[in-house]
């Protein structure tokens, strides 16, 4: 690896790979990491030629939290003007699907980093955790929101009261983590998905996100409009077209965003 701590890379048509690259502190979440992974999340989002981003850790670790000795001495006003929390708001405001592939610990700020992404991917043996009361603090980039909204109020509450880690099978039970893979194989597989989803409708792929993100916290019938409407305004693209008449012609689409 580089001395680089976040490279991107191109590793397949439509897909750039994220690589948080601090091996050597299990790529522990300091003020320049954050930054410097906001600031690729939000370059990669504007180019028309990505369309899925995977964030992953170097070495056999994705993130064990964020660095707590910058984060000790850390007033009020400190965090505001640091903006301690953009690199994870860039992640959950990208309209591009964000995939986590895990490896070895997603602890603290490394477990909130992965659940700000649209899917997680993780080895069979990762560990997520969110151990800030354990500190004397409590989870502040989104774990107590994400949680509750996906595990409930009752598992959430354990986790985050005990400070306790599970494992990937367990998270994965509980509904946190998308797909398990054998160890070493998160990235692998993360890519295979990357992939397929980088060939399918860019318009429809952002409509899905957008529908899905902005109708969880609406009425039911709210969502249902914003849904049927985002489904109404696809029909009037040329996308759709190619799609339906590929289907007609028994031949594979061809997708240009459009």
């Amino acid at each position: 690896m580089s001395d680089t701590l976040v490279e991107i890379q191109e590793p397949a048509p439509g897909v750039s790979l994220i690589t948080i690259n601090r091996p050597d502190r299990r790529n522990a979440l300091n003020f320049e990491i954050k930054g410097l992974l906001a600031d690729a999340v939000e370059k990669l989002d504007s180019n028309p030629q990505v369309r899925v981003i995977i964030i992953v850790g170097a070495g056999s670790c994705f993130a064990a939290g964020s660095d707590v000795a910058e984060m000790q001495t850390l007033t009020p006003i400190e965090h505001t003007l640091r903006a301690t929390d953009r690199m994870f708001s860039a992640v959950r405001r990208c309209s591009k699907p964000v995939v986590a592939a895990v490896e070895g610990y997603a602890l603290g700020g490394g477990c909130e980093l992965a659940l700000s992404c649209d899917m997680i991917i993780a080895g069979e043996s990762a560990k997520f955790g969110q151990p800030e009361i354990r500190l004397g603090v409590m989870p502040g980039a989104g774990a107590t929101q994400h949680m509750v909204r996906t595990i409930g109020k009752y598992q959430t509450l354990r986790l985050l009261l005990t400070g306790e880690r599970i494992d990937a099978r367990s998270a994965y039970a509980l509904g946190l983590v998308s797909e398990l893979s054998p160890d070493g194989n998160a990235l692998k597989r993360s890519l295979e998905v990357a992939t397929t989803i980088a060939e399918m409708p860019p318009l429809a792929v952002k409509a899905i996100k957008e529908v899905v993100h902005f109708g969880a916290d609406a009425p039911s019938e709210t969502a249902m409009l914003l849904e049927r409407r985002a489904f109404q305004v696809l029909f009037d693209s040329a996308d759709q077209k190619e799609g339906m008449q590929a289907f007609l012609d028994k031949r594979t689409p061809h997708f240009q965003g459009r």
